[in-house]
């Protein structure tokens, strides 16, 4: 009976103790933490991005400490990172629409000034499936990284572009305000 009791009390700690580990948000779970060019990153918050009711992915923002300033971690030239979890497939087309959407409505004049660095991001886009993550990195003096179930599809240098970059999801119109709401912390 006390080797049970014993069992049952190390059952509940181990699985107390995985939860803690992990947040969890349509049934989508994200790590509290990611590793970002030698860095721990902690994750700020989570939200859904959804287009006419339908939930498109779950997205994690990374920061080396949390903020709610969307600002100072859009200018901040620290690492930094979104976790994307897709609940809904989107072909390579509507993911580049997305992109070129969310760039015009928050980084109007990069859209000219930055076209080249624009356009190699949104040449290392692919088409996505349920399930499938998409993981967008900034790590200074490397660059933003893109990278699609593990496999990393492009880099575009300089500092400049992931200010662009990360206003698509935290800029004055991101592509859905819950979202940004979410990876805000609130």
């Amino acid at each position: 009976m006390r080797k049970l009791l014993s069992l049952a009390v190390l059952l509940f700690v181990s699985a107390a103790t995985c939860n803690v580990n992990a947040a969890e948000l349509a049934g989508v779970t994200l790590p509290d933490t990611q590793q970002v060019g030698g860095k721990t990153l902690v994750l700020n918050g989570m939200g859904i991005r959804s287009k006419y009711m339908v939930k498109v992915y779950v997205g994690g923002l990374y920061l080396e400490q949390k903020s709610s300033d969307a600002n100072s971690i859009v200018n901040s030239d620290g690492p930094k990172e979104i976790l994307m979890h897709f609940l809904h497939g989107a072909s390579k087309s509507q993911m580049t629409d997305a992109f070129n959407d969310g760039f015009s409505d928050n980084s109007p004049d990069a859209m000219k000034s930055m076209k080249s660095q624009i356009d190699q991001f949104l040449g290392g886009l692919d088409a996505v499936k349920s399930g499938d993550e998409m993981v967008v990195t900034y790590v200074p003096g490397t660059g933003s990284s893109l990278a699609i179930n593990g496999q990393k599809k492009v880099t575009v240098t300089g500092s400049g572009f992931a200010t662009v970059l990360f206003s698509v999801w935290l800029g004055p119109k991101p592509p859905n305000a819950d979202l940004k709401k979410g990876m805000l912390g609130h």
